[in-house]
């Protein structure tokens, strides 16, 4: 519970650090009337508003589980990420929008040079902020605080290239291009946008998180034990922070339901340990049948069947198939 009151803490900074950002953004445009440098504050507007909705959602999310939420409260990060994503979707429409607008009305710019030292300490800021959340989201395994600090260090690379833009055209004096490159940043933070949704829709959806998978699947390969003859049917939700895992693991049938439950309790030990994550099993135990021996490494098994033909790696490939493996190992063998 710590490590969550000391993300929402973090959070509350960020966001108090986000409004300030905002308001020195929205000074530089209103002393440069450029519309790279508005397309800079709009986006923090963004900034602001999902960062709200973020703190929001971490509260809710360290909320303890209860009898209408039985899986606990995590998956409002999911939506909070997505609320998130489409907003700085809209903000790229919205800088294109501009852009196009002032392209055809010819706007002027001035006072570049305090503008442009304005907007560069808001990049610095933005910078280290996003550094921080992203840093403190992948400690905590937090999508909400991931996707902040990566919305933070994008608008922190976007406000880089305003800065460049604005150099650029001091140098020149071909003002046009300050709208060409507030369309630019707008194109990247409209893409900075729809990837945050997307990876936010998978985790609604309940979509297979490939990199978390495999390396629990890693774990517990690299530490199994010859009792745990097979494992299959593997499967992987994310609820926020919160690991949700239910597979089925072929145990010896001569085992008690005492000696099992030791097994089952260890290898669910090994991975919460292994992998520093909060993590929940649902293991269905599974008796070994005859064609279990093929791939069983209890070499001095009282009630062998069949020799052993091979040792089944545990890899995604073969723990996420719903069939035993003793059965494809005698089919090949045949």
């Amino acid at each position: 519970m710590t490590g969550r009151v000391g993300n929402i803490r973090v959070q509350a900074w960020v966001l108090v650090a986000g409004a300030v950002i905002m308001a020195v953004k929205f000074i530089a445009w209103r002393v440069t009337h450029s519309n790279a440098v508005l397309s800079d504050a709009l986006e923090s507007i963004v900034n602001v508003v999902a960062g709200s909705f973020a703190l929001y959602s971490l509260v809710l999310a360290a909320k303890p589980r209860d009898r209408d939420h039985p899986y606990g409260h995590g998956k409002v990060e999911f939506i909070s990420a997505s609320l998130e994503g489409s907003l700085v979707a809209l903000a790229g429409l919205l800088i294109i929008y501009e852009a196009i607008s002032a392209l055809v009305a010819g706007v002027r710019i001035h006072e570049l040079g305090h503008g442009t030292v304005l907007v560069a300490s808001t990049g610095v800021a933005n910078g280290l902020l996003g550094l921080v959340l992203k840093r403190r989201g992948k400690r905590s395994h937090s999508l909400t605080m991931e996707a902040g600090g990566t919305h933070l260090l994008s608008d922190a690379w976007s406000t880089a290239a305003v800065v460049l833009g604005l150099i650029v055209i001091q140098l020149t004096g071909l003002e046009w291009l300050d709208s060409v490159f507030a369309m630019a940043f707008a194109v990247f933070i409209l893409w900075q946008g729809v990837k945050v949704v997307r990876r936010s829709i998978g985790g609604i959806m309940d979509e297979t998180d490939m990199a978390v998978a495999g390396e629990l699947v890693k774990i517990v390969e690299d530490h199994r034990k010859p009792a745990w003859i097979d494992m299959h049917n593997f499967r992987v939700i994310k609820f926020g922070s919160t690991l949700h895992i239910d597979c089925h693991v072929t145990l010896p049938w001569y085992f008690t339901v005492d000696a099992a439950h030791a097994e089952i309790t260890e290898l669910a030990r090994l991975v919460k340990h292994r992998s520093g994550r909060d993590v929940e099993f649902f293991i269905h135990m599974d008796p070994c049948v005859p064609v279990s021996c093929s791939v069983c490494q209890i070499m001095d098994c009282p009630v062998r069947q069949a020799p052993f033909v091979k040792r089944v790696p545990w890899t995604l490939g073969t723990v996420l198939a719903d069939q035993r493996h003793g059965a494809q190992a005698n089919e090949k063998a045949g």
